[in-house]
């Protein structure tokens, strides 16, 4: 007894050293007895060794069978395989050489479980424990920095025609640069499941959708089917947001804000940094508007439009320039009007990383950590 006492509490310092290793990303770990449990219901005792010779940069089987105490290199070989065929560690081929690499809490360790969907008990039990987790540790986590990992994109159609419309602002602008193009199920709506939204609306681009493409775990698609996922997932009143930079896309989500984590760091943890607001507003024209309260009863999911004495009148603090209700105002009283106070988004995807970083205190110990 006290043998095997003594060998599960070797095992959970295995589980903390890698909840450790994580916390160093941009979106990390923090302490949790529930993300204790998700670790070892994701990873096996014998996968959670491996994974601590990872770091976040792909690595090839003979340096993590190295960092891994000299297990062999068929050992490790097997055991990355199925870790990324459960899509909880990321894979590719280089030079005809396979390397394998850590993925972080989120994109990553959340999401790629559910991506074909949930129902089994395993998810189910996952699906309770990352609710917890948001509410202890995980949305504030998300949301820890002052610049937000995602951004609110505005319904293309609400903003393309007008003259001061940015690159970065426009999706299909941003998806024509992309090479393979993948859609998951949401992550978000399949373990909360708050809502009836459809589920089929997240999209992931190039060496990560690749990646899960081959693991079966996504499927690819066109761009001309990736923009009718968008037209769908608007239809359907869920607010584009996308990585928070503006030289590539790696996810568009479709968000809803009773499941979605980056908008419930808002709407449930009233986190100001849940996500970064869009550079459009909504405005209303007075003359136009005939008090029919669409903008406000069906479209706005924050509550930034209320209707009163026939005309709707927008809440700026609240309005995230999602671009909804304009995109379905029937007189045309909605217009979407550069917000004045709009934060840029950083240029690229790993100046996004390094300031994220450098906010939360992490740049030195990631940095270590991915030299090795």
């Amino acid at each position: 007894m006290i043998e095997s006492n003594l060998n599960q509490e070797a095992m959970m310092d295995a589980y903390e050293k890698l909840r450790r290793i994580l916390h160093t990303n941009s979106v990390g770990a923090p302490q949790s007895d529930s993300f204790q449990e998700i670790l070892r219901i994701l990873f096996t005792p014998e996968e959670v060794e491996i994974a601590l010779g990872m770091t976040f940069v792909p690595k090839s089987v003979d340096k993590i069978a190295e960092a891994s105490g000299g297990i062999s290199p068929e050992k490790v070989t097997k055991l990355c395989e199925s870790m990324a065929n459960k899509g909880i560690v990321f894979s590719r081929e280089k030079n005809g050489e396979m390397g394998y690499a850590l993925l972080p809490t989120i994109p990553g360790l959340f999401e790629f479980p559910f991506t074909t969907g949930g129902g089994t008990p395993m998810h189910d039990r996952l699906a309770k424990l990352w609710k917890q987790y948001h509410r202890e540790a995980l949305g504030n986590e998300f949301a820890g920095s002052q610049t937000p990992v995602m951004r609110v994109i505005p319904v293309q159609k609400t903003v393309r025609t007008q003259n001061q419309v940015l690159p970065y602002e426009i999706l299909t602008t941003m998806m024509e640069s992309t090479q393979t193009v993948a859609v998951i199920q949401c992550a978000c709506r399949t373990s909360v499941a708050a809502c009836d939204a459809p589920r089929d609306t997240c999209l992931i681009f190039d060496n990560t959708a690749r990646f899960l493409v081959d693991r079966k775990l996504a499927r690819e698609v066109t761009k001309q089917e990736a923009q009718e996922i968008l037209i769908r997932a608007e239809e359907a009143a869920l607010i584009h947001t996308c990585n928070n930079s503006q030289d590539r896309l790696t996810a568009i989500c479709n968000c809803c804000p009773c499941c979605c984590t980056a908008l419930r760091g808002l709407t449930q943890l009233e986190n100001p940094n849940a996500f970064a607001k869009s550079r459009w507003q909504a405005k209303v024209d007075k003359d136009l508007c005939s008090g029919c309260a669409t903008c406000q009863d069906e479209r706005c999911r924050l509550g930034a439009i209320q209707v009163q004495e026939d005309r709707a009148r927008v809440n700026l603090e609240r309005c995230i320039g999602c671009g909804l209700c304009v995109s379905t105002c029937p007189t045309g009283a909605l217009s979407m009007v550069q917000r004045e106070d709009a934060a840029v988004p950083p240029a690229t995807i790993p100046e996004l990383g390094m300031r994220v970083l450098t906010e939360k205190g992490r740049l030195q110990e990631y940095m270590e950590l991915n030299k090795k």
